[in-house]
């Protein structure tokens, strides 16, 4: 069984900054933070927090909700953030919803992009539904 360690980096006001799961740690349950969140270890369940780096070696399984999103490792499991950066190294199993993405050559993902957060774009929304209409050229007479 692995030890599990979780650090912190504390401000001067006492908040986290961040929290890291070392190599060594294997998590089965649901991770919710308010702060930031590296992950070298695994993690089998959710993750909920502000910004989550995942290191090589690291193996997610469950779904992954943030701010920002840095992969390197293994996520089986969706990914919903407003800014996703997935390294050459990364392996996605699941459905990807972002604002901003970037994915370098290298990487591999399958599953499905959805920008906006998988939402229609505000500006869309609100425009009119209209019928699609079939218009032929009047007959020369």
């Amino acid at each position: 069984m692995a030890k599990a360690f979780i650090s912190a980096r504390t401000t001067p006001h006492g908040t986290s900054s961040f929290s890291m799961l070392g190599a060594d740690t294997a998590i089965t349950g649901n991770i919710q933070a308010s702060a930031d969140l590296h992950v070298d270890g695994s993690v089998d369940g959710d993750i909920a927090c502000n910004a989550l780096v995942q290191g090589e070696g690291s193996e997610i399984t469950g779904a992954v909700r943030a701010e920002s999103v840095r992969i390197a490792g293994l996520v089986r499991g969706s990914v919903a953030a407003r800014e996703v950066v997935i390294l050459k190294t990364a392996r996605i199993e699941g459905d990807v919803a972002y604002d901003a993405l970037t994915i370098e050559q290298g990487a591999r993902l399958e599953g499905r992009l959805s920008p906006n957060g998988g939402q229609m774009p505000p500006a869309i929304a609100r425009l009119p539904h209209a019928e699609p209409e079939l218009i032929l050229p009047a007959a020369a007479e």
